[in-house]
Order: C-alpha cells, then structure tokens, then sequence
C-alpha cells in the first residue's frame, strides 16, 4: 500500500505538526478564524482540527473563537439579506419567529464549523453578549469571556480587550485580513468613532422580547487593506505565515494588530466616521 498522506486526506497529526511550525506554542492563547473547507479534507472533520489545535497549544493554552449571532438582531446585514424582496408582512413574520439569544444553546451558524465545534465541546465557555459572543474552551477561558456587557461588542467591555491584555495571538487559518476580528478594537480605540443603534431579541425577567442599544458603528470593510498595511510594516514576530493543509495562514500578534489598527484607523477615517 501507498503513503496514506498521497490520498489527499489530512490527519490530526499533520495538523499539529503544521500548526507547530507556523509558531503555535504550548501554552499559547488564541483566537481562531478559521475556513475548514481552505484546509482541504480533514480526516473527522473539525473535531480532528480542534484536536490538534489543543495538542498544538498544549493543556495551558486556550483557544478562543467567535461565535457571532447575527441571525437574532433587525439591525444585521444577514436580517436585511434574510428579508430582501418580502413584503412587510413577510418580513414582521421573520422578527416574530426570531428566538431571544441563550448562550448556552443559541447556536452560531454562521461562524463556521470549528467556531461550532468549540462551541458544543465538554468544557466550553461563552460570553454572554447577544449578538457578538465569544466561545473558549482552556484554563483561561473564563477569565477571557468575564465581563462581555451587553451594550459592547467588541470593545473594552469585551473579551477582545481580555485578550488584548493576555497578549494573546490571533490564528488566521484560511481566512484573510477581512475576518480579522480584533481590528474592530481599534475602532473603538480610534477618537470619535461614530456610534449606532442595534436591535436584538433577548431575555429580561424571563421573557423575550426586543432590546435596543447604541454602540460603536462597526464597519470592516476596509481591514483587508489595513491588513495588508499592517503586515508591510510589521515587527519581528509580528507575523508568521505557512500552510495548513491547503490552506494560508497567518499567526499574528494581537496587541501588535490592535495598536496598529487604532492609528491606522485614526489616520484613514475621519472622526464621526
């Protein structure tokens, strides 16, 4: 029989081997963006990818991921495309089966197969913000996702400031720039950004119901440039790159990713803005 590697499929312990060679070291936290399909076919899918992630971190290491809810707020680009062509009947219809957010069982569909994965696993912690939660599963999770007011996304109040002070890294596997979460910190560090109405189901006094709330306007549309700026000009060990399975990667330094975002972001973007 042939080397089993020649079939294409990728095992756990590829995986990890890979992942330590991209820098991931034990006792390590992180926070992963991750595009499973980029990898190429893993064996046991991304149970097997979260395997390695931990034996690649080691038992002192705590992986970190988002697991947005965007499909339980009116305010959402994915409730405007849910809605998009239906009459206002229609659309009342689709706020009224919209269920309040429940962090221990609300899943989170659109952040991708490991982000659910993380998610569901024994041990798993989330952060209790109804839109833009956070799942981690190692001995710092707790202490990471303490804390996440409702009335915060992605700022101070958040988990990503948490991480920020853990200096932890940030795992981009398959994923570019665009999904780079921890640059919206820079917008809330950034002087005067402009700030928003959301809208989401939650959970007061037991009962469903609507809550609205002003926060930062998060806008992401500029970050893959503003990655690709931060990567030109990054510092040693800033930014480490290879191949996991099929797909690029990027280990980044998230304190070094925030601080640059902030003054790249107070540069680009008027105030208000």
């Amino acid at each position: 029989m042939g080397d089993p590697r020649d079939t294409g499929l990728i095992d756990g312990d590829r995986l990890t081997v890979a992942l330590s060679a991209l820098g991931v070291r034990r006792g390590d936290v992180l926070l992963v963006h991750a595009s499973l399909r980029a990898v190429g076919t893993v064996t046991g899918g991304p149970t097997t990818l979260l395997t390695a992630l931990r034996r690649a971190a080691g038992r002192d290491g705590t992986l970190v991921v988002p697991s947005f809810t965007p499909e339980n707020s009116d305010t959402s680009p994915h409730y405007r495309a849910r809605i998009r062509g239906l009459d206002a009947e229609a659309r009342e219809a689709v706020r009224a089966s919209m269920a309040p957010f429940d962090p221990a069982t609300t899943p989170a569909p659109s952040m991708g197969a490991l982000a659910e994965t993380v998610r569901t696993a024994a041990g798993a912690e989330r952060s209790g913000h109804p839109q833009t939660s956070f799942a981690a599963i190692g001995p710092a999770a707790g202490k990471l996702l303490a804390g996440h007011r409702p009335d915060c996304h992605l700022g101070e109040d958040s988990p990503l400031a948490r991480l920020y002070e853990a200096d932890a890294r940030i795992l981009l596997l398959g994923t570019g720039y665009a999904s780079c979460t921890a640059f919206h910190l820079g917008e809330y560090r950034r002087p005067g950004p402009p700030l928003r109405t959301y809208r989401c189901v939650v959970t007061l006094r037991g009962v469903g119901q609507w809550w609205a709330y002003e926060d930062v306007a998060l806008d992401d549309g500029d970050f893959g440039v503003l990655g690709a700026a931060f990567e030109e000009a990054a510092g040693p060990g800033d930014v480490r790159t290879g191949l996991l399975g099929s797909a690029p990667c990027r280990l980044l330094r998230l304190r070094a990713a925030v601080d640059f975002a902030t003054g790249w972001l107070t540069e680009h973007r008027r105030p208000g803005s």
